[in-house]
């Protein structure tokens, strides 16, 4: 109930407010809310009382609140699953990275992290559907700032690092697996054929690295975030490669 709500029922004689109040009220809704730091509701007061039903007010503006309240209740009740990976935020980009246990994803990440990235998530990677196009990218709790690291075991990494370590949620646009090399194939195409991961629908780019003594695996990821953000401006650099190559 805002400004224009309140004022409209400052306007009504007692039994007309009664009434209309006294209509809401008898579907017993879960909470008011009173918005702009309204005053003089000791009517709607009486009403909550007798009815048990908590009556908030907020000094944030109606549209303010409501797309608040829009944003809390579409992540809230977004449909999600848990998966097995590791969610890092790579230079404002949302990954995740994947493979098999023991392959080396916790090193990759505390490695990124160490250069500026952010963890997430880590073991276990809350997705959550806000919207047939987009993929958000959590922790579940327990897990929230640590990295169980190989030989090392579990650190935190808001304690080692600085709280600029570690962010709570990232919209995942990037589906990065790391797997073993494979000798009899090759790897140095120009621009490799788009493939993509399908989380409840939504389907999120897929880029599979190869590991093998020497390469900078992390590296790699930054310049793979990289790369799809000058996508996303339009920008390819093979398309500008090969205009070079047409006016020789």
């Amino acid at each position: 109930m805002g400004r224009k709500e309140i004022t409209y029922l400052h306007t009504l004689t007692e039994d007309e407010r009664n009434h209309h109040i006294g209509n809401i009220v008898k579907y017993h809704p879960p909470c008011f809310v009173v918005t702009a730091g309204q005053e003089g509701l000791k009517y709607l007061t009486k009403y909550c009382d007798q009815e048990g039903i908590p009556l908030l007010r907020t000094k944030v503006p109606t549209a303010d609140f409501l797309g608040m309240l829009d944003a809390y209740l579409l992540n809230t009740l977004a449909p999600e699953i848990s998966i097995h990976g590791i969610c890092l935020n790579v230079s404002g980009i949302g990954i995740l990275l994947r493979g098999k246990s023991g392959i080396g994803k916790s090193e990759t990440a505390h490695t990124l992290i160490k250069r500026g990235s952010r963890l997430v998530a880590d073991d276990i990677v809350v997705l959550k559907k806000l919207s047939p196009q987009t993929l958000l990218g959590t922790h579940n709790g327990k897990t929230k700032e640590f990295l169980a690291l190989r030989s090392i075991g579990l650190i935190n990494v808001v304690r080692l690092y600085g709280r600029t370590a570690f962010q709570d949620e990232t919209r995942i646009v990037l589906d990065i697996e790391l797997t073993k090399w494979r000798d009899n194939e090759l790897n140095n195409d120009l621009e490799l054929e788009p493939k993509f991961t399908q989380y409840m629908g939504v389907q999120i780019p897929h880029i599979e690295i190869q590991l093998q003594p020497g390469r900078d695996v992390a590296g790699l990821i930054e310049a793979a975030a990289n790369n799809w953000y000058l996508k996303q401006q339009g920008y390819s650099a093979v398309e500008e490669f090969m205009k070079r190559l047409e006016n020789e």
